[in-house]
């Protein structure tokens, strides 16, 4: 089958482990050429590069703590550098926002510091990475912000994490109508609950998944595989008249 993203370029955020890294994978399989970015895990991340090298891809990894904006420059030069080694260009054509931290606590345990750490990464973050993108992102690129079903139907369990979310939804509305005249459509993907690491307590829980699958139309965890489809789909030319949407892939939960 043709790659649809041959000779593209793309940045995925929080790609060595979960969601990012089935959208690092997908991507490089249609062609484009992935920087990841990861904090902690730098061997996950080498195995993410080692697994798409493997597969006949281009990527690499760079370092990045996104709870602190000042290392959103150091990013791009990076990111700058290496691009005009591989492809003679610091071109991007592709962003995903997709980096995250945990978001668990309840609103009688939050804390200013829980606050801050929470919003840094899921809300401050994906704002100056796309503000340090745009010189860089090519006219009729793509912007893809991963969000959640929380930012419109807010959990209780997870106060901060969902209003982060709910921010994110309403960026990808402003950012779209602002790069619109440069053919740059931005839209966001919202999962449902989805086999990670971050929720695999909840899914130690039998009456709990029993309860998650009764109320998911399709009756299963989303799996990293199926978000990532639904990016490759919104990177691809086929999505050139799909903007400004928050798009829920979450198998119709709480329908």
């Amino acid at each position: 089958m043709p790659q649809s993203l041959m000779g593209k370029t793309a940045l995925v955020t929080g790609g060595s482990r979960g969601i990012g890294r089935s959208i690092a994978e997908r991507l490089a399989k249609e062609g484009a050429t992935v920087a990841l970015t990861y904090n902690a895990s730098k061997s996950g991340a080498e195995e993410v590069v080692e697994a798409i090298e493997s597969a006949d891809g281009s990527a690499f990894a760079l370092h990045s703590d996104l709870s602190d904006v000042q290392a959103i420059p150091t990013l791009f030069e990076q990111l700058d550098r290496e691009l005009i080694r591989r492809n003679g260009s610091k071109a991007l054509d592709i962003l995903v926002n997709n980096a995250g931290n945990s978001g668990w606590g309840s609103f009688r345990d939050a804390t200013p510091d829980n606050w801050d750490a929470i919003f840094a990464v899921h809300a401050r973050a994906p704002f100056f990475v796309v503000q340090a993108a745009l010189s860089r992102l090519s006219d009729g690129g793509r912007i893809i912000n991963i969000t959640s079903g929380a930012g419109a139907r807010a959990m209780s369990a997870v106060p901060i994490y969902s209003m982060a979310k709910a921010s994110i939804n309403n960026l990808t509305h402003a950012l779209a109508q602002e790069l619109g005249p440069y053919g740059i459509t931005v839209n966001a993907v919202a999962p449902g609950w989805v086999r990670t690491d971050m929720n695999a307590a909840v899914r130690e829980n039998v009456d709990m998944v029993k309860m998650i699958e009764a109320d998911t139309a399709l009756g299963r965890f989303g799996e990293t595989s199926d978000i990532a489809a639904v990016v490759a789909y919104l990177a691809c030319e086929e999505s050139r008249w799909v903007t400004a949407q928050v798009i829920e892939a979450s198998g119709g939960y709480k329908l």
